[in-house]
């Protein structure tokens, strides 16, 4: 199997605007539930910012998941602290059960 063949042609609408993308057949669902999250975000921004057109509200939308993301980053404990409290934890074991 090549790379890519498991990729599934899907369009996707943002803001009125029609994209065609490629998808893995197992990420569809949660790309169509963050377009629709998209759009609902933009409609928001339209309906509250009504004399700004469709590009800003779709760029405000985007910034909005941009810093949801990065302080999701931010809060989420590193993969090696969470290493290290782990093997804490197994070492505490140990010595109790020695």
């Amino acid at each position: 199997m090549r790379m890519g063949d498991d990729l599934k042609s899907l369009q996707v609408v943002i803001a009125g605007r029609p994209y065609p993308i490629k998808v893995k057949q197992s990420d569809e669902e949660a790309i169509q539930k963050v377009v629709d999250e998209l759009n609902e975000k933009i409609k928001d921004f339209q309906l509250t910012y009504i004399n700004k057109d469709k590009q800003d509200c779709l760029a405000m939308s985007l910034l909005t998941y941009a810093v949801e993301y990065h302080k999701a980053i931010q809060d989420s404990p590193s993969t090696d602290s969470l290493s290290q409290k782990v093997q804490q934890i197994d070492e505490m074991l140990d010595d109790i059960l020695k």
